[in-house]
């Protein structure tokens, strides 16, 4: 039960900026660590984005003012972990193009022109999304995408190959199996049904598949698939799919 808890903990601390500490003599990378952090993944996108909404709510009488810092306030309240990611995925495609080492360019800590252009893209779309599915009362779909996105990092570690020097994701690939990702599948699926409806969940699985095919595309043009390549999948993944909602609604 311990471990469930600090997995639980760790989870929180990796992906949101949410106050939540380690201690340094804690082993994180235990077996029962590591799968409590990623059965949990989901839950953390449910947080989020019921923090992103009650952020709505009391900026609502702002107006658009309140719908720039609701949709903001979600890419900082995860550290803009995830969207960071697309810059070095861009430069690295652009690397590959010129016939360069992608994997050496997406490891560099600075980024080039083209990943940054991309990037302002990329924050400017999702703000805008973001915002009309606001606008629109579309509070409790935005919530299960983002669920559904990051239970789609559980299944993307699990079905593709993993770069050999991404250590920490291998670690957790191990420590995922099917029955792993149906218990995971089945916990996500009770959070969105819970707030809305079997519609609503439909979606959830819509986002899976895209955050797949996402992933898949980004292989075959780089030959791996790193952290960055799956955040980038579940920043894309997410604005299709909210970009589908908007369209089918």
């Amino acid at each position: 039960m311990k471990d469930i808890y600090i997995g639980v903990k760790f989870c929180f601390s990796y992906f949101s900026i949410l106050p939540v500490n380690i201690s340094n003599d804690i082993d994180v990378t235990k077996d029962s660590i590591i799968k409590s952090f990623l059965f949990f993944l989901p839950f953390i996108g449910l947080v989020l984005g019921v923090l992103t909404v009650s952020i709505y709510y009391i900026f609502e009488s702002y107006s658009y003012l309140g719908l720039i810092v609701a949709s903001i306030s979600y890419m900082v309240l995860y550290g803009f972990l995830h969207t960071e990611a697309i810059a070095d995925v861009v430069d690295a495609l652009y690397a590959k193009h010129s016939g360069k080492d992608a994997y050496k360019v997406i490891k560099e800590p600075t980024i080039g022109a083209m990943g940054l252009l991309y990037t302002i893209v990329f924050v400017l779309l999702k703000i805008a999304v973001i915002m009309y599915i606001f606008e629109q009362n579309l509070f409790y779909e935005f919530i299960a995408v983002l669920v559904f996105s990051r239970l789609a990092l559980v299944f993307n570690i699990y079905l593709f190959d993993i770069h050999e020097k991404s250590t920490f994701i291998l670690m957790m690939k191990k420590n995922i199996s099917k029955i792993f990702l149906l218990l995971a599948l089945i916990f996500s699926s009770v959070i969105v049904i819970l707030l809305t409806s079997f519609y609503t969940l439909a979606l959830g699985f819509l986002v899976l598949v895209i955050c797949m095919f996402v992933v898949k595309i980004l292989q075959s043009k780089l030959n791996f698939v790193n952290g960055d390549v799956l955040g980038t999948s579940l920043e894309v993944g997410e604005l299709i799919s909210l970009f589908l909602l908007i369209v089918l609604i």
